[in-house]
């Protein structure tokens, strides 16, 4: 073993210029380049799906707790039920559990001087989780609550605010639909502050206002809500925390619904990403063998004679394997290192200048996010290397066909 690492070496050390040199910076830097676009590949796709999802969870929370409805799409007014404070104080001592939120929705049709365009007014009260929508600010202020009315303001999109052609203090007419063959009923509001998510679902949709003015349109009682909203601290328990509120917590009347029951086509497109994400990282394995496998070849036939010396000196083919193994393994370290410094240079560039931008129509975001999973990147050094140097074995094999009589007299 100490002889064949030697002589592996002292080959792969050798400073002279040769044409086996030349094919060794290739092999060198083609793998580099596959495992520099996997981890950019896998990061991207992190970071991808890390702001889309904290976008929708922001804006709608995680868990929903609502009265059952039959075929209740995303867009569906909630049927009214009272709200228990036991019931609340049970569910926030659920470990994971970090805030829990009235709400309310209520379609409606918004007019400006200029435009009209139809909405679903979300009504929420004081005691809304604010810090998470704080994030999604523009302009203006947030709601604020009297405790003998409803909030005369609304918040808007800034899709919304461009649409229409108002801004913060700007005064608009909402219409809401009573449905019964009722006619709609108008309250004027003024826009208090303006908020991007960046998600078109969202902003094209919603806008916020006072829960207080959906019970009175309603004619509900004080007590009574459309809904509970729930925040977690982590979002990758929502499933399990919510079959454990729905099975152990909830009267018969309600159930839970995650935020991924409710959008699932958003939630069925990030997990697209997962198979470009593993498409990306099969065609770069492979074009890191093709690679190697044509090195090594080159290699082999290029010390065809040392093979052929080797062999009537006694050297066991195994060994002489060995040799090429180990100058293919030299190859494939050197190029990983060299692509964790390129691609892991790349991600945290992008981390911190936003360099590379992206229309925020098409992908929810302005700037391309990272973001980096350290195991990932261990994963993708560790399979690429035992990977390529496993296949290299294959290769390998034709020494074991080369005759030192004929290999001497190659030239």
């Amino acid at each position: 073993m100490r002889l064949s690492f030697f002589i592996a070496r002292r080959i792969a050390f050798n400073k002279a210029s040769s044409f086996s040199k030349f094919i060794i910076n290739i092999a060198v830097a083609a793998t580099a380049v596959s495992v520099a676009v996997m981890i950019l590949a896998t990061a991207l796709v992190n970071g991808f799906q890390q702001v889309i999802q904290e976008k929708i969870f922001s804006f709608w929370g995680h868990i929903h707790i609502n009265q059952y409805q039959p075929n209740a799409g995303p867009l569906t007014e909630e049927l009214p039920f009272t709200s228990s404070p036991t019931l609340l104080d049970s569910i926030k001592l659920v470990p994971g559990i970090k805030t829990i939120s009235n709400y309310a929705t209520k379609s409606a049709i918004i007019k400006s001087d200029k435009e009209i365009d139809g909405i679903i007014f979300k009504g929420v009260d004081k005691n809304y989780d604010w810090p998470q929508l704080q994030r999604f600010m523009q302009s203006g202020k947030l709601l604020s609550f009297n405790d003998t009315s409803y909030a005369p303001g609304i918040m808007i999109s800034e899709y919304m605010s461009k649409e229409l052609q108002v801004k913060v203090n700007d005064k608009t007419i909402i219409y809401f639909i009573q449905g019964g063959g009722l006619p709609p009923r108008a309250r004027k509001l003024t826009v208090t502050g303006i908020f991007k998510t960046g998600i078109e679902e969202y902003d094209k949709t919603f806008v916020i206002g006072d829960l207080n003015l959906v019970r009175k349109l309603n004619d509900w009682e004080p007590t009574q809500v459309g809904g509970y909203e729930i925040t977690l601290n982590d979002y990758h328990n929502m499933d399990s925390i919510s079959r454990y509120i729905d099975n152990h917590l909830l009267p018969d009347q309600l159930f839970t619904r995650t935020i991924r029951d409710i959008y699932p086509n958003i939630f069925d497109w990030l997990q697209l990403q997962n198979q470009n994400e593993i498409i990306i990282i099969a065609i770069m394995t492979i074009v890191a063998i093709i690679n190697m496998i044509t090195a090594i070849l080159i290699l082999i036939l290029e010390r065809t004679n040392m093979i052929g010396i080797s062999k009537a000196l006694g050297m066991r083919n195994w060994a002489i394997q060995k040799i090429f193994v180990y100058q293919a393994g030299y190859i494939i370290l050197l190029g990983v290192l060299i692509g964790d410094f390129f691609g892991l240079g790349l991600a945290f560039l992008q981390q911190s200048t936003g360099l590379f931008k992206l229309p925020e129509e098409s992908y929810y975001m302005s700037v391309a996010a990272v973001s980096i999973h350290w195991v990932e990147i261990l994963l993708i050094n560790i399979g690429t290397f035992a990977i390529c140097t496993v296949i290299l074995l294959v290769p390998s094999l034709i020494i074991r066909r080369i005759t030192p009589v004929k290999a001497i007299q190659f030239k």
